[in-house]
């Protein structure tokens, strides 16, 4: 959801919104429908594919190559965000939104049909190209459509949207998959891109077409090349992480030779050092996303291991943070806080931070698990407003014609810094005796494994905590004065 500020410019064919008017106001309310069930299907997809991968990868025989259905949507939709960046700037969202909806369902059905994993993993890649296109394309979408005033609205709109999805998903994939079998799970969400298509299209062509005014007329094949660097390189690098071999180190350098200068042609200049203004948005962007992710991607084995939870119920601990996390991107989307939105995105890190480091307190056995549900909870709800600020502070910060370009700069810090940060996560988990955790309590006596679950949350809160400083940075002086 890339989006300008005062400098819109003026839509095509509709006139904008007047003062009153909101996200479902009549000239706004197919377009807003049609995206935000773009939104839903992503995230159905997401959680629905991942309850049916388990039992996929068995039955293609493909357990040993399980890593890569995920590391191939991953390394696909890093190149997708740049390519779509580069076609919505120069063409307009229209084209790589439903490129990216067609290659997302091809991707799906080429899945669902596979015989082998590796035409399993290739339809994974395929989808994630798609992901990668649609997710930026939509962030043009909202910088081209919609005025200033509402965009914080229809970003609430968007993490509302994943809400339901993250609740139901996996209960309705494990239905399916238990009764009619995994290949459904993936065959069946192509045929609800129907719906997105013949609200969403029509819609983006009366608002958003057409390219911006100032748009270059070529495609700047530097980006394309860096981009395809970030997907070589962190292709590399997952698969350094999942065959640990001595031999390993040379994939592992060689992805790192190519993806840090990628990386650095492709973030805004001075990300790394912090920069005021849009640098900071796009760095907390993944800071953020990081640190939290890294983190909540253990907890429900911590639970499960360590305080002798079900599957069932360590997940359930975290279902409440779906709703939290809607609610933060509401609380950020109400015009009198528009005033202090660098206030509020510092609370919202202050709330990751804590939630992080409360999480573990459950390796003692004398805290309630429920402590962790608890902690989830506001640490969701700071998820929210940090999340859905960045994306409104990236839209206001960028012109017209660079709108693509900062979309995919968001994204790719995003992605990149969860995939670094798990992968740092797990690395210390296994260093320090997790790879030999073996049931509840397991080596409970010298403290083992709690001590490898404690050096994950320490990694993400130490990030996280970095977080709340930088989230002092996202105005420049001339935008804050």
């Amino acid at each position: 959801m890339a989006a300008v500020d005062s400098r819109t410019a003026a839509l095509p064919s509709l006139s904008a919104p007047s003062p009153d008017e909101g996200v479902l106001g009549r000239r706004l309310r197919a377009l807003s429908i049609g995206i935000v069930s773009v939104v839903v299907l992503i995230a159905f997809e997401a959680t629905a594919v991942g309850t049916a991968m388990p039992v996929a990868a068995r039955e293609l025989d493909g357990v040993a190559l399980y890593g890569f259905a995920f590391s191939g949507y991953f390394t696909t939709s890093l190149f997708g965000m740049v390519l779509a960046g580069q076609w919505a700037d120069r063409r307009g969202p229209l084209g790589a939104l439903a490129a990216g909806i067609g290659a997302f369902a091809a991707g799906l059905l080429l899945s669902g049909t596979a015989g082998a994993m590796w035409l399993f993993i290739a339809g994974r890649a395929v989808q994630g190209l798609g992901g990668g296109l649609v997710i930026v394309a939509l962030y043009v979408v909202v910088s081209r459509a919609y005025p200033e005033r509402l965009r914080p609205a229809i970003m609430a709109a968007f993490a509302a949207g994943w809400v339901v999805p993250a609740i139901v998903g996996p209960l309705v994939a494990g239905t399916v998959t238990e009764h009619l079998g995994w290949r459904w799970v993936f065959l069946g969400i192509p045929a609800l891109v129907a719906l997105p298509l013949m609200l969403a299209l029509p819609a983006i062509r009366a608002t958003a077409g057409g390219p911006p005014e100032g748009a270059p007329v070529r495609f700047e094949s530097r980006r394309i090349r860096l981009a395809l660097g970030v997907s070589l390189g962190a292709g590399l690098l997952q698969y350094a992480g999942q065959d640990l071999r001595p031999l390993s180190v040379l994939p592992a350098a060689a992805g790192i030779a190519v993806l840090v200068p990628s990386i650095l042609g492709l973030l805004p200049r001075g990300t790394f050092r912090a920069r005021r203004g849009l640098p900071s948005v796009v760095l907390l962007r993944g800071i953020a996303a990081g640190s939290f992710i890294a983190a909540e991607s253990f907890i429900p084995l911590m639970l499960v291991s360590r305080r002798g939870l079900s599957l069932t119920m360590a997940g359930l601990a975290l279902a409440v943070g779906g709703a939290t996390w809607a609610l933060g991107s509401y609380v950020q989307s109400r015009p009198r806080l528009e005033a202090h939105r660098e206030p509020l995105v510092r609370l919202g890190m202050v709330l990751v931070a804590t939630a992080i480091a409360a999480a573990p307190t459950v390796l003692i056995s004398s805290v309630p698990v429920w402590i962790v549900a608890v902690a989830w909870g506001w640490g969701c709800f700071g998820m929210g407003l940090v999340i859905s600020s960045t994306s409104v502070l990236l839209l206001s910060l960028s012109a017209p014609a660079e709108a693509g370009a900062n979309s995919a700069a968001l994204q790719i810090s995003d992605g990149l810094s969860n995939a670094l940060l798990l992968a740092a996560g797990g690395a210390a988990f296994a260093a320090l005796g997790g790879g030999a955790l073996s049931g509840h309590g397991s080596d409970g006596a010298t403290g083992g494994p709690a001590v490898a679950f404690a050096s994950v949350f320490v990694l993400s809160v130490v990030v996280a905590a970095a977080g709340v400083w930088v989230a002092g940075r996202l105005h420049t002086p001339e935008v804050r004065g």
